[in-house]
């Protein structure tokens, strides 16, 4: 092969002739680069220097060696430059925390599971007030606890007064309730099993039944913290059947027996005593 000046063109443009066998094996390849360089020389160009636009740094490899085809970067509707269509841009809202629900026990008012066998001997009204809702008989009831009795008087309160106001409670036929802290229908009083036994008398409880005394409702607080085996883990819902129970005798509504085997038990019934053949009911209109 030599180099050779081409006459009439550029003084950088040279022709290569090539001699010898690769003009037979590869005549057109050859032939080919003849008439680019020819070309590129007549146009005042360098073939060492392409003119291009925009910048000229290659596309980017691919893993295997090839050139990868560089395509424009779009953005998916709704995701930044560059995001894969459809992923997530940013990360997902954390679900605000939910507040830890109160205990059975917490719900009730109480403060400890300890059981003083007396307290003070004197109790304590809770203050506040809240409206009786509309109903054919509005009652105003006054919350007392005995001095001593580790019980939250306003949960507690707030616990009675919710159990006779439910849809399931005395409502259903016509009566409502109301707290006070001044005069009052109906006091109830929830006592240690001493002071409970002395405010039921004559009846006997020996501290560990309540009772209706005249316009007052008395709860021992040794059934109040422990429940009875029939209720078993349900303490709400024997404290539910505990009120509604005492405040239907101020109601004027006296005891009744179980209707049937498996049939859910009256809150007449005597359920402390025993619930069986029926089944725990804390509602007079379940």
């Amino acid at each position: 092969m030599r180099r050779v000046r081409a006459r009439g063109l550029p003084r950088r443009a040279t022709v290569v002739v090539v001699r010898g066998p690769q003009v037979r094996r590869r005549p057109a390849a050859l032939l080919a680069a003849a008439s680019v360089l020819l070309l590129t020389a007549a146009c005042g160009g360098d073939p060492a220097e392409p003119d291009v636009t925009g910048p000229t740094s290659g596309p980017p490899a691919t893993s295997d060696g090839a050139l990868a085809i560089a395509e424009p970067t779009t953005a998916a509707e709704g995701s930044p430059t560059g995001a894969p269509d459809g992923a997530a841009t940013t990360a997902a809202a954390e679900p605000a925390p939910v507040p830890p629900q109160p205990s059975a026990d917490e719900l009730a008012g109480l403060l400890s599971r300890e059981i003083p066998q007396t307290g003070s001997g004197a109790t304590v009204v809770v203050p506040g007030s809240t409206p009786a809702p509309p109903a054919q008989r509005q009652h105003r009831v006054r919350v007392e606890v005995e001095g001593g009795v580790p019980v939250d008087g306003a949960a507690f309160a707030g616990f009675v007064l919710e159990t006779l106001n439910d849809p399931r409670g005395w409502g259903a036929e016509g009566d409502s309730f109301g707290r006070t802290d001044g005069e009052a229908d109906l006091v109830l009083v929830l006592a240690s099993p001493d002071t409970s036994a002395a405010l039921c008398r004559p009846l006997v409880t020996r501290g560990t039944l309540s009772c209706r005394n005249g316009d007052r409702v008395i709860l021992t607080h040794h059934r109040w913290v422990n429940g009875t085996q029939d209720y078993g883990d349900d303490l709400t819902g024997y404290r539910r059947y505990l009120v509604n129970h005492e405040v239907g005798h101020y109601l004027g509504h006296g005891h009744v027996g179980c209707p049937g085997t498996g049939r859910p038990a009256p809150v007449m019934q005597q359920q402390t005593k025993g619930v069986k053949p029926c089944v725990p009911n804390s509602w007079p209109y379940p």
